[in-house]
C-alpha cells in the first residue's frame, strides 16, 4: 500500500493506474486540500469508446469517489484536426453533423460510471469547439506561438516515431498538441481545473499543458498518465480477432462484452480487477490468489464486476446464465449474439459466420472449418458452401461456434 494521504493519489497509485507524473507529491498535497477539477479529453471519431478508452474514464470515476471533480472534455474541436499519437496515417476528416452524433453517442458509456450534473463533486461535460472555433488563425499564433518551439516538439515521443517510421505527419496533425495545451489552459482559468489525465501516449501533450498553463497563467496545474495496458501475451487492450471491443450496447452487445471480459487471461486477472473493477483490494488480492480451475471464479467475477458497471446487473446476470447454458449444458443461450437470414438455401452458413461477428471473412471461416473449429449445432462444419436451410433449425434457431467459447444464433427472418 502507498503512503500518499490524498485518496485520490492513493487509489491512482495502489491500483495501477499511475505510468508518469509531472509532480506526484505535488498532485498528492494539492488533491488533500480539498476538491479538485481534473479532466480528460476524448475525441468523437466513432460512435462508441472501445475498452482499450476505459481505463481513462475509471479514472475519472476515481476522481469523484475520492470527492473530486471530474470534467469529460469533449473534442468537437480537436476531432476535427487529428492527434498523431500512434498512428502511422492521418485521421479522416468528418463532417460536424457526424461529430455531434458522435459525442453524443459516446456519452451513454460515461453516464453509467460518472456522475454527471451541477453538483460541487459531479463531472461536468465540456466541448473544447466552445474555444478552439473562436480563434483567428493570427490571434492564436500571437498568443501561443512564443510558447512552442519546433526543437522540443520534435522531442516528443508521438512526433519522434512517426518521423523514425517516414510516416507522413501533416502540419495539420502537428498542431494538434498546440490545442491541446490550450485546452487545459482554458480549463484552468474557466474552471480552476488544475489535473490533466491521459494515457501514456499523451504525455508529450499534458507537458505541454502543464507548461503553458504555468507560463501563462502562473498556475499550479499537475499532469498524470498511465501505462498502455495491454494483455500478458502482449496484445492491445480492447482489441480481438472480432474487431473493436465497443462500450455501447448497440456496438457490442452485453454478452459479448461480458465474455471478453470472462476470456482474461490468467495472468492479467488481479491487475484487471484493480483497474476496471470497484471491488477491495483485499478481495481482489484473494481473487488472484487463486489457481488452476478456481481462476475461472475470479474471471466470471470480473466479467460480471465490469458489465454490471457498463450495463447494468441484470446484463451481466443474464450474459453468466447464456454462457452457463451455452458452455456447461450445451444449449443455446437467449443472449447469444444473433443475425436473421431467409431460409430459402440462398445464403450460406460460411457468410453467417462472418455476419454473426464469429470471423472476419470466408476465407477466415474456411481456416476454421479446415482446423475443425466451425460448428453447425454442435457438429463440425465441413463444407465451406453448405446452404443454411430450415431443416438446420434446433428449438427456432442455427447455433455457429467457434471452438469452445464463441457462439452465435441464426434465426430465419
Amino acid at each position: 500500500m502507498s503512503e500518499y494521504k490524498s485518496r485520490l493519489v492513493h487509489d491512482l497509485v495502489d491500483r495501477g493506474y499511475m505510468f508518469q507524473a509531472t509532480d506526484i507529491d505535488g498532485l498528492d498535497a494539492a488533491a488533500s486540500k480539498g476538491v479538485m477539477t481534473g479532466y480528460i479529453g476524448f475525441d468523437a471519431t466513432a460512435p462508441s469508446l472501445h475498452v482499450g478508452s476505459l481505463v481513462q474514464i475509471m479514472m475519472l470515476r476515481r476522481m469523484q469517489q475520492a470527492g473530486h471533480k471530474p470534467i469529460i472534455l469533449m473534442g468537437g474541436g480537436t476531432t476535427k484536426i487529428g492527434d498523431p499519437s500512434g498512428k502511422d496515417k492521418s485521421r479522416q476528416m468528418l463532417t460536424d453533423d457526424v461529430i455531434e452524433a458522435n459525442k453524443t453517442s459516446i456519452l451513454k458509456a460515461f453516464s453509467r460510471l460518472v456522475r454527471i450534473g451541477d453538483g460541487p463533486t459531479d463531472a461536468l461535460v465540456v466541448d473544447n469547439d466552445e474555444w478552439l472555433s473562436k480563434f483567428g488563425y493570427i490571434q492564436f499564433l500571437r498568443d501561443f506561438g512564443p510558447h512552442f518551439t519546433i526543437n522540443r516538439m520534435l522531442t516528443f515521443e508521438s512526433v519522434k516515431q512517426r518521423l523514425d517510421r517516414e510516416q507522413p505527419l501533416t502540419f495539420l496533425e502537428f498542431n494538434y498538441m498546440l490545442l491541446q495545451a490550450v485546452d487545459f489552459l482554458e480549463l484552468n482559468r474557466r474552471y480552476n481545473c488544475t489535473l490533466q489525465l491521459g494515457g501514456g501516449d499523451q504525455w508529450g501533450n499534458i507537458v505541454n499543458g502543464v507548461e503553458l498553463c504555468r507560463r501563462v497563467g502562473q498556475a499550479e496545474v499537475f499532469g498524470f498518465t498511465t501505462p498502455l495496458i495491454t494483455t500478458a501475451s502482449g496484445a492491445k487492450m480492447g482489441k480481438t480477432a472480432e474487431g473493436a471491443v465497443w462500450l455501447n450496447a448497440d456496438q457490442k452487445s452485453p454478452y459479448e462484452y461480458w465474455q471478453f471480459w470472462r476470456n482474461t487471461e490468467d495472468a492479467d486477472v488481479g491487475r484487471f480487477l484493480r483497474l476496471f473493477t470497484d471491488l477491495p483490494l483485499e478481495e481482489i488480492a484473494r481473487l488472484e490468489a487463486l489457481e488452476g480451475a478456481e481462476i475461472n471464479d475470479a474471471k466470471i467475477r470480473l466479467a460480471n464486476e465490469a458489465t454490471t458497471m457498463m450495463h447494468g446487473a441484470e446484463a451481466a446476470r443474464q450474459a453468466e446464465e447464456t454462457a452457463r447454458q451455452t458452455f456447461a449444458a450445451g444449449g443455446a443461450g437467449d443472449a447469444l449474439p444473433t443475425v436473421s437470414f431467409i431460409p430459402d438455401g440462398e445464403t450460406t452458413l460460411t457468410a453467417l459466420f462472418v455476419e454473426a461477428g464469429l470471423a472476419s471473412s470466408n476465407g477466415e471461416v474456411r481456416r476454421h472449418i479446415k482446423a475443425g473449429a466451425a460448428k453447425v449445432n454442435g457438429e463440425a462444419l465441413t463444407d465451406p458452401f453448405a446452404p443454411a436451410t430450415a431443416e438446420l433449425l434446433v428449438d427456432g434457431a442455427i447455433k455457429l461456434s467457434i471452438g469452445k467459447k464463441r457462439h452465435a444464433l441464426a434465426k430465419p427472418s
